[in-house]
């Protein structure tokens, strides 16, 4: 006869709950404890923490637009989708495989197509981009939003610490291989997820002698590495854009109930759902930055930022250090030259 797990007791209970409460709680309060500082001549917005994404688009006409959301098929990514679709936007749904993709744009009300790019696998990164380049359109706004956080056990992908590969390298390749076609839009942005998480990476900021995870491996270390990368990228891409109509910036869309917590231990998804009202946001509150920095018209010109509640923050410290920007890029683009495309044109684009 199988045995059942044994039920948690109301002790473990609590003390699963408080240490998931912790642990989150910097990605829910992201140091706001400290005063916010906001970097100099970047607008500040009317919205703020509880505004939802419908609440920043309103008034906003996408039609003719086109957006690539990756991870658009579920959590924050699907509801981005849907209200970028409901603005008048076509968006290009990005998903692990063509299956969910598709299944993910019968839901939604709006022009949607399904793109199948599965971040771990470099050949399908090739592929899914080919076939929206071959499409032959501007992309105006590419939405970097597809991740994974806090894998209990190290996991590699080709001797590459999966967080790492999942949340930056697979979207480094993206990032270029369609960056002609976001340069080809009257006003093409690059909207990236981050997270306040970032304060978990190490102190030196990225680890590039231990790529592979295998030197003191830590979930939330990796992670919160992987979206400090996630910001550097936009900075170096900002300057590698600069003098050109486009621009690319991060967000932290704030800590919402989604699948991003899938790895984590099924006792802390149980705490989790229990005290999460307390602190999380909605999915229409955590895709309100996201969708505000792709589509605000005072920000047509502003590049190169981190946004937290749909306003401009200054982290400070290694996610400023363009050094290190420039090193990671170099770094990136050593592990992936098979898999980029050389900046240029994209024939065809009409």
């Amino acid at each position: 006869m199988n045995q059942q797990a044994p039920l948690l007791n109301r002790r473990q209970l609590i003390a699963g709950t408080s240490a998931t409460a912790a642990a989150l709680a910097l990605g829910a309060c992201g140091g706001k404890d400290q005063p916010i500082v906001r970097p100099a001549g970047v607008p500040i917005g009317p919205f703020g923490a509880e505004s939802t994404a419908e609440e920043v688009t309103a008034g906003i006409d996408l039609s003719g637009k086109t957006a690539l959301i990756t991870g658009a098929n579920s959590g924050l990514g699907y509801e981005t989708m849907r209200v970028l679709a409901m603005r008048g936007a076509h968006v290009l749904c990005a998903a692990r495989t063509l299956e969910k993709a598709t299944t993910a744009c019968a839901g939604i009300q709006g022009r949607t197509t399904p793109v199948a790019i599965e971040l771990t696998d470099f050949p399908s990164i090739v592929a899914g981009t080919d076939a929206v380049r071959a499409m032959g359109m501007p992309i105006d706004m590419l939405i970097l939003n597809a991740g994974i956080m806090a894998l209990p056990e190290l996991e590699q992908v080709n001797g590459l610490e999966k967080q790492f590969v999942t949340n930056h390298l697979g979207h480094f390749i993206v990032g270029n291989r369609l960056l002609p076609q976001v340069q080809a839009a009257a006003q093409g942005r690059v909207v990236v997820l981050t997270s306040s998480g970032y304060q978990w990476a190490p102190e030196s900021g990225i680890e590039f002698d231990n790529l592979s995870g295998e030197r003191d491996y830590k979930p939330n270390k990796m992670y919160g590495q992987s979206k400090l990368a996630n910001h550097l990228y936009v900075r170096q891409l900002a300057k590698n854009m600069a003098g050109s109509t486009s621009t690319a910036n991060s967000v932290h869309p704030g800590v919402i109930m989604t699948n991003l917590g899938r790895s984590f231990p099924q006792w802390q998804q149980l705490a989790a759902r229990l005290i999460g009202w307390t602190f999380m946001k909605s999915l229409e509150a955590g895709t309100a930055t996201t969708c505000y920095v792709a589509t605000a018209p005072a920000l047509a010109t502003v590049s190169g930022h981190y946004f937290a509640d749909c306003n401009p923050e200054s982290p400070g410290g290694n996610m400023e250090n363009d050094a290190l920007a420039a090193k990671l890029w170099a770094v990136s683009e050593e592990l992936t030259r098979p898999y980029l495309l050389a900046a240029a044109p994209v024939s065809g684009i009409v």
